[in-house]
């Protein structure tokens, strides 16, 4: 036990039949103020714990001998940074019980944020290689840190994936939106959006080729109407909608399946699509079907939900 002026702490560790951590007052002094930290030794509690320091070597490695340059390098850095800075806040969140004052759904943020975690720790554990160990002929301590990085970023996907296979809803579970399997699929659906957007990034063709203006309008209407699902849930305001959520979620998949469809069409089939190689058209095209695949997945699960009102 350790005493200040103003503040104490006592710790009691572990009820191995309940697994449960509890740091309790100790009611011998009465104290101005007491902390409580309950620590819940679950195979997700790890899980989190693993994927924060996996994500946390993998840019401390980088960053210290990995001699990265700007662009490609600060992406993969920024990717296990944020993964890292969010898995930390989460489980301070739970260490001290703050669940139910956080301003927003703790039973939508944690997996929605775990979901988008996966997918940036995979993108950085494809790109991470393909730029600084394919082909490198520099230095062999460099090499090794930058070999460092990719193991551990490979450990941090595979961690945050454990994490959402942990935390989705089970057939007859009564979880937040983003736990099902459209709630997962919509973090998808955007991630892949924003990958097609980084290939179509050149203004000048979006006034040249009808092909690029439509399909960029079907990609934008579609991911901006997935994320505002996603802020919605997350922010638990679906309940301020002027009708009701399942209806318009049912709507918009079958919505955004129709238009990914004529996208996929109008990506495979235009001889003009106004890219400048033929890597990127594929590239696009070959997204752009993912896109409609996980949207018309999303369709069918959505058909098989049912809401329950809080």
């Amino acid at each position: 036990v350790k005493y200040w002026p103003n503040f104490f702490l006592t710790f009691l560790f572990t009820d191995s039949s309940s697994n449960l951590w509890t740091v309790f007052p100790d009611s011998a002094r009465t104290p101005l103020s007491v902390m409580a930290i309950v620590l819940q030794s679950t195979p997700l509690f790890w899980t989190r714990l693993a994927a924060l320091a996996f994500s946390c070597v993998a840019f401390a490695v980088a960053i210290h001998g990995g001699r990265l340059s700007h662009g490609t390098g600060d992406w993969c850095i920024f990717c296990w940074a944020f993964s890292f800075a969010g898995t930390l806040l989460v489980l301070l969140v739970e260490l001290f019980g703050l669940q139910t004052r956080a301003p927003v759904s703790w039973k939508n943020f944690p997996i929605t944020f775990a979901c988008y975690a996966m997918l940036l720790c995979l993108s950085a554990s494809i790109i991470f290689p393909l730029y600084y160990l394919k082909g490198n002929t520099g230095p062999s301590e460099i090499r090794d840190f930058r070999i460092v990085s990719t193991v551990f970023s490979c450990l941090a996907t595979i961690a945050y994936m454990t994490e959402v296979s942990m935390s989705k809803a089970r057939p007859g579970e009564v979880a937040g939106y983003m736990a099902t399997a459209p709630g997962i699929l919509k973090v998808c659906e955007t991630f892949v959006a924003c990958i097609i957007f980084v290939f179509v990034s050149d203004p000048i063709l979006y006034d040249r080729v009808d092909a690029v203006k439509y399909c960029m309008a079907v990609y934008c209407i579609c991911f901006i109407l997935s994320a505002v699902i996603i802020v919605l849930c997350v922010c638990e305001c679906t309940g301020c909608l002027p009708f009701p959520f399942a209806r318009f979620l049912s709507g918009y998949a079958l919505l955004a399946v129709l238009l990914y469809l004529s996208a996929t069409i109008v990506c495979t089939c235009s001889d003009h699509f106004g890219l400048c190689t033929w890597d990127k058209v594929m590239a696009v095209a070959v997204l752009t079907a993912l896109n409609f695949v996980l949207y018309l997945a999303d369709l069918i699960y959505s058909t098989r939900l049912v809401f329950v009102s809080s």
